[in-house]
């Protein structure tokens, strides 16, 4: 695997967490981050977000709910008081 050195400026406190949670693991600082960069930046893909939205409303309940509340958005009156 081809290596890039990067040079970032990071808060202390968050270098803090960042050692001690890599500690944890039993392994190396850059390691860690790398491991950290490479889940955020795979798990936000458009294909990702797509296939978690399609999990959530492949539920009945869900699907339900969410047709009834537009079918009483739908027939709402403009302006009328919404209780939250």
């Amino acid at each position: 695997m081809t290596v890039r050195k990067i040079a970032i400026s990071v808060p202390a406190d968050v270098m803090e967490v960042v050692d001690r949670a890599a500690a944890r693991r039993h392994t190396t600082r850059s390691a860690y981050i790398s491991e950290i960069l490479r889940r955020v930046a795979t798990a936000r893909t458009d294909a990702e977000i797509t296939r978690r939205i399609d999990a959530v409303f492949s539920d009945r309940d869900v699907a339900r709910e969410q047709r009834e509340t537009a079918a009483a958005y739908a027939t709402a009156e403009p302006g009328a008081s919404w209780e939250w």
